[in-house]
């Protein structure tokens, strides 16, 4: 447990320095995307090659796990799973376009999300009190409220990406505001509903490494989420006087 702590500490510390320098420097994918981040490839590939070992590496802590048939374990176990199956294998293959995603950002995802695998699998199925995660588990506020979030939250990202993947018809090369859904309130709707979602599983696991992970996911969401913010004001400026829409958290940023 020192050990673990140590490594959740530094994470932490990492993720704060993150989150500073992101507000200086643009990640080069997706709306930034930058070829000096390295050699671009397909936008699925890299998608499929950045988020699929995190689902590998979650069940094989899992697998190889004493508790992995106690049900509030599997059940964190599948809702970890049910997130990263829809990122790894079913939101790439709903990609419209030629984009390409520089190599650098995607080894720069797989090594967070490796090391995202070893504080959720770690905490979850090895370093957790054993009478702690029991079947009374499931009637806890945390399980409850927290896995209410987890889902309200993962509706919300799946909602606003389809709402970003439909704002072109076929053959038109136009720049359209997103509309609809969370996107009434603010320009990075997806981005909100994954905070929420891990925000959520880190109340129902109520764990300090689910807590470490919504840290990283504001660290590296909430800057980004500003960036897209100043783009869409060079790009709509009018429009977006008129909408009032905040950056990421409805009616506060």
């Amino acid at each position: 447990m020192e050990a673990f702590n140590s490594f959740l500490i530094s994470m932490t510390v990492l993720a704060v320095i993150v989150f500073i320098v992101l507000y200086f420097v643009k990640a080069g994918y997706g709306i930034f995307f930058d070829g000096k981040w390295g050699r671009p490839i397909d936008n699925r590939i890299g998608w499929v090659l950045m988020e699929s070992p995190v689902f590998v590496a979650m069940f094989l802590f899992w697998y190889f796990s004493g508790r992995r048939f106690e049900i509030v374990p599997l059940l964190f176990f599948l809702y970890f799973e049910l997130h990263y199956f829809q990122r790894s294998f079913i939101f790439p293959l709903l990609l419209k376009g030629r984009s390409k995603m520089p190599m650098g950002i995607m080894v720069m995802g797989i090594v967070f999300n490796l090391l995202n695998a070893c504080m959720q699998g770690g905490w979850i199925f090895y370093l957790s009190p054993e009478d702690m995660y029991t079947v009374d588990w499931l009637t806890t506020p945390q399980f409850i409220i927290g896995s209410v979030l987890f889902f309200v939250g993962m509706g919300i990202n799946i909602h606003s990406d389809h709402i970003i993947r439909t704002l072109r018809k076929p053959g038109d090369k136009g720049h359209y505001l997103p509309r609809g859904g969370m996107f009434r309130y603010v320009t990075s709707a997806n981005y909100f509903g994954e905070i929420v979602e891990w925000s959520g599983f880190a109340i129902l696991t109520w764990s300090w490494a689910g807590l470490v992970f919504v840290v990283w996911t504001l660290a590296n969401l909430v800057p980004r989420a500003h960036s897209i913010y100043q783009r869409y004001q060079h790009m709509f400026g009018e429009e977006m006087k008129k909408s009032h829409l905040k950056r990421v958290f409805p009616f506060i940023y």
